[in-house]
């Protein structure tokens, strides 16, 4: 891929993240981190890779297409799938993938397939809900999933796990303490029942900040690897991962009542100096972030994005500035953050990172 825009990820920053979040684990708790939606944008098989290199116990994916991807480019690690089709089954059998099952119809139509595959103790994990009410067994499922997997051969549980709904929103703390509390009542529930000894985990990357003591054996790390906390005091201590970088493709000078973009909906107050530069919604870039709202950064000087962002290209308002065609262009890393971003768009870091799109060249570094 040629392309001038590019977004860079600094491995020294993720491997700097992964070790603040082990810090705060007791030795003996095991870490999985999410790889999912081609690493938060990051990119999938580079960001497995190192977490391989770290050690880490488990990778987490959402759809068993991106786990196939992982194991046929060569990681060894476990990977766990988080929300797998029932029509993949096979495909998950086949590359050595786990699933994650969490309805009675999911497991009885795993079992069939390793059923008639003749498996043995192939490793799944089992999703309880605890109030987040998107996927799992709820507790009057318990006794019906306990009757199938007694004295079952075919598959082995692996892990029991649960997911938190507001671990990262402290007036919701009694929620939160009470989804740790059916997670125990439930999941000790399936062990004495089923006389085995699971990896238990129920924390995401907030959970590992705000409820220490449920760390179980496992905790399941995702956006913090990737350098964003919702706590403002965490954040000074996570290091940036991705810069979205582009060049100036071309600069003009419009006068006063002259227009930029679509809809005319810049139009110049004064002699203006304008910058495009050639990224836009098709590469992940929300044309809400337009009009004014949204800013780069140039020779170290925040720029105004001027008119409707298009879909392959943006403009902004460089008249203040001395800069020249070619120039790099910062879109998003240290300024603005994707927290700033996200912020005055409404909505969460995360889908910003993974906006971006495929055709946006990833290029990995150490410094």
């Amino acid at each position: 891929k040629t392309h001038e825009t590019v977004l860079e990820i600094n491995l020294n920053a993720i491997s700097h993240n992964l070790n603040f979040f082990k810090s705060k684990l007791k030795l003996t708790t095991k870490m999985m981190v999410m790889v999912k939606a081609f690493g938060y944008g990051s990119g999938g098989f580079e960001i497995a890779k190192l977490l391989e290199h770290h050690k880490v116990d488990y990778l987490g994916v959402a759809f068993a297409d991106e786990g196939i991807l992982l194991k046929n480019a060569g990681i060894k690690l476990p990977i766990m799938v988080l929300n797998p089709e029932n029509t993949s089954f096979s495909a998950i059998i086949q590359h050595q993938l786990e699933p994650e099952i969490y309805s009675l119809k999911g497991l009885n139509a795993f079992l069939k397939i390793a059923e008639k595959r003749k498996l043995k103790h192939f490793p799944i994990h089992i999703k309880l809900d605890t109030g987040m009410h998107r996927l799992g067994f709820e507790e009057e499922n318990l006794d019906e999933l306990i009757a199938t997997l007694k004295e079952n051969k075919f598959v082995k549980v692996r892990s029991v796990l649960s997911h938190m709904a507001t671990s990262d929103a402290l007036e919701h703390r009694d929620f939160a303490l009470s989804q740790i509390d059916l997670f125990e009542k439930l999941s000790s529930k399936l062990m004495v029942e089923l006389q085995i000894k699971p990896i238990r985990h129920i924390l995401n990357t907030s959970g590992i900040s705000n409820f220490p003591q449920a760390q179980y054996d496992m905790v399941r790390l995702g956006i913090g690897l990737y350098g964003v906390s919702n706590d403002v005091e965490e954040q000074k201590f996570l290091e940036n991962v991705g810069t979205l970088k582009s060049v100036i493709s071309q600069i003009r000078s419009i006068q006063a009542g002259e227009s930029v973009g679509y809809g005319r909906r810049f139009i110049a107050e004064k002699p203006t100096k304008i910058a495009t530069i050639p990224i836009g919604y098709a590469d992940g870039i929300s044309r809400h972030w337009g009009n004014g709202l949204g800013f780069v950064t140039i020779n170290n000087q925040k720029v105004s994005i001027v008119g409707s962002i298009c879909m392959d290209m943006l403009m902004v308002d460089i008249s203040e500035i001395n800069c020249k065609e070619g120039d790099q262009v910062i879109i998003f890393g240290k300024s603005p953050t994707v927290t700033f971003m996200a912020n005055q768009l409404h909505t969460i870091p995360y889908e910003i990172l993974t906006s971006i799109s495929q055709r946006v060249k990833r290029v990995f570094y150490r410094e």
